[in-house]
């Protein structure tokens, strides 16, 4: 399925993903251009002439819905549709560049014409990563890959080690999520060329930063997905539904070439950009009954490509929790999947800062410090218990077994601030003892945590949902969100409900722009400090003994109505314990660990060893080197 090739140029290597779809330049010249539409009896190429003139050809028809032509006049550069049926024009499904978006013309895009540098690049492994969220379009006043780039010293001098992308599939107008989009396989022209997104991929390598793409395979945007016309019946299933629309073809007849289509998706973002990882959106919307899944053959591609010659990491959503796709070999390396973003941990650790327990904080409001433990330890804190937010159905599989670098914890990430109905970050939510005490222990566990841009130096700016849709379409997803909302108590009064941010609006994306002049004020300055302390402590204590951690050798135990003793027993024997106690009372009959204190929130009183009592809002770490110490 992998079909690199890695051609020396100008002293660098050139990295070209082969693959059947789309349009592939020809070494004795011209292009080969590929459409599957099984729905069609008739395709046209129109070419473009540079001032734009069109000129059609027929296609030819071959076996299982191809149709395909070498055109020798095409070249690099030139711009192209296909008319289907004699009347639609429509780009390419597998453009690789949308100059003018995703209703106008493919451009015809060679990889071979970026040099990497001679990169020696083999990526990190995966207990040093520290994950760094961020949205392309409003982490930089540039909006751009290039922005982006600008902001690396940065993220190194913070602590960083990957930087993890909003989907940038190209979607629909100027500003988007991300997860609208339509065109897979073309970064949105908005944030520039492809060749800048592999500019900054390659700075970023240079830097020893590795970089992730969020990309999603449950469902295609609303607007601009031509597949509905041409490949209807074959590409979705119509008697499967999914909250975005038909699902996605993955078991039914046909699901070959739509399977293949994904599969080698995620293999062009790895090989032609050479990202270091990818993470899966909501794979709990894929349908898939096949005999072998479709995230079982997309990890099996990647391991047999691009993971065989350097570290490639996996990443899902998924709230089905399902531990299976963790599992580890006999050698202690994921059979499938790297790690998924444990939402269990983030949901515990806001009840208890916040009070909040609406929605599906509702499954965590009782006890939230036992979810908590378990999450530090376990994994899921939901392994096959039923959710009272999914009305008694039991959720989640076993995941104790597992190793904790199986689960990204995190505290905040686009969803659990873009998805409320003001964007609110942590710091509007809850007080600043608390959030201190919260960004420790997820920075100083084991597990590899995820920061969403911002969050290290207490951004002020809001992060809104927007999505840049026009007419009809607009005005649905507007009143959808306001509709989403109105359920809550405090969106019982029409002229609250009609504060909510038109998501379609233009100030709505430039509100969440981060200000990066929070960072020079006095809050900032002290938050961004307490990150980047963070950060080196785990560096030098917790990263050294996570190569070869083992599932099922921790523990916790309750210590207050808000507090958590958790200890694990490092790769290299030793023990690491964490006390924290988020509640506004000392927790009474605590004995000092043994081993080193390596840190401690406050730094003085925070246990009286005399009286055994851990403080009020109070984290202490320790670091017991001795071997089977517990």
């Amino acid at each position: 399925m992998s079909a690199t090739r890695n051609i020396v140029k100008s002293g660098g290597r050139v990295h070209h993903h082969a693959m059947p779809f789309g349009c592939t330049p020809l070494p004795e010249g011209g292009v080969r251009f590929c459409l599957w539409a099984p729905g069609v009896e008739d395709v046209q190429l129109c070419l473009f002439s540079k001032n734009r003139q069109p000129t059609f050809s027929a296609m030819n028809a071959i076996s299982g819905g191809w149709f395909q032509q070498e055109n020798m006049s095409a070249t690099v550069g030139d711009l192209y549709q296909f008319r289907v049926n004699g009347d639609l024009l429509v780009p390419d499904p597998a453009s690789r560049f949308q100059p003018d978006d995703i209703h106008g013309p493919s451009q015809i895009i060679s990889a071979e014409g970026f040099d990497w540098q001679n990169s020696s690049w083999k990526g990190r492994p995966w207990e040093e990563v520290i994950l760094y969220e961020l949205h392309v379009g409003t982490f930089s006043p540039e909006g751009a890959f290039a922005g982006v780039e600008t902001r690396l010293d940065y993220l190194v001098d913070l602590g960083i080690t990957a930087i993890e992308l909003m989907p940038v599939a190209d979607f629909p107008g100027k500003f988007n999520w991300g997860y609208d989009g339509v065109l897979l396989f073309a970064p949105d022209s908005v944030y520039g060329h492809p060749d800048d997104l592999r500019r900054l991929v390659r700075s970023a390598h240079q830097k020893g930063l590795m970089v992730f793409l969020d990309v999603v395979y449950n469902h295609f945007g609303p607007e601009g997905n031509y597949l509905h016309v041409y490949a209807r019946e074959a590409f979705f299933q119509q008697d499967l539904h999914t909250p975005w629309g038909a699902a996605i073809n993955f078991s039914g007849p046909g699901s070959r070439t739509v399977r293949d289509f994904f599969i080698h998706n995620a293999l062009y973002w790895l090989e032609e950009f050479q990202l270091d990882g990818l993470r899966f959106d909501a794979v709990h919307g894929i349908h898939d009954d096949s005999h072998m899944h479709i995230l079982e053959e997309i990890a099996q591609a990647v391991a047999k490509g691009p993971g065989r010659e350097r570290h490639i990491h996996l990443v899902l959503e998924n709230d089905d929790n399902e531990a299976r796709y963790l599992q580890r070999n006999r050698q202690g390396a994921p059979m499938y999947y790297t790690a998924q973003w444990n939402d269990d941990i983030h949901h515990a650790l806001h009840v208890l800062i916040t009070g909040e327990e609406e929605g599906y904080y509702r499954d965590y409001a009782e006890t939230p410090a036992d979810h908590l433990g378990r999450c530090l330890t376990e994994g899921f804190a939901y392994q096959g218990e039923p959710s009272r937010y999914r009305n008694g159905r039991p959720r989640g599989e076993p995941s104790r077994m597992l190793p904790p670098t199986a689960f990204v914890s995190f505290l905040q990430n686009h969803d659990q601030v873009g998805n409320r109905a003001f964007g609110e970050r942590i710091t509007t939510l809850a007080n600043e003892r608390s959030i201190r005490l919260a960004v420790a222990l997820l920075l100083l566990a084991p597990s590899p945590p995820l920061l969403f841009m911002g969050e290290e130096f207490f951004a002020q700016t809001p992060f809104y949902f927007f999505c840049d849709f026009d007419g009809e379409l607009a005005g649905e997803v507007t009143a959808g969100r306001r509709r989403e909302f109105a359920r809550f108590p405090q969106f019982s009064d029409p002229e609250q409900l009609a504060l909510i941010p038109d998501p379609t609006s233009p100030k709505t994306v430039a509100r969440s722009c981060l200000n990066w002049q929070n960072l020079a004020g006095w809050d900032g300055s002290r938050a961004h400090g307490l990150y980047k302390k963070l950060l080196a402590l785990r560096k030098q204590h917790i990263i050294p003994g996570l190569r070869g951690i083992e599932g099922g050798k921790a523990g916790y135990r309750i210590i207050g109505p808000a507090a958590v003793d958790a200890w694990w027993t490092l790769a290299d024997g030793s023990l690491l314990r964490i006390m924290v106690n988020f509640a506004e009372k000392p927790v009474e009959s605590i004995c000092r660990p043994e081993g080193l204190l390596f840190y401690a929130d406050p730094e003085t009183l925070a246990l009286d060893w005399q009286q055994q009592k851990l403080s009020a809002l109070s984290i202490l770490c320790f670091r017991d080197r001795r071997k089977n110490s517990r």
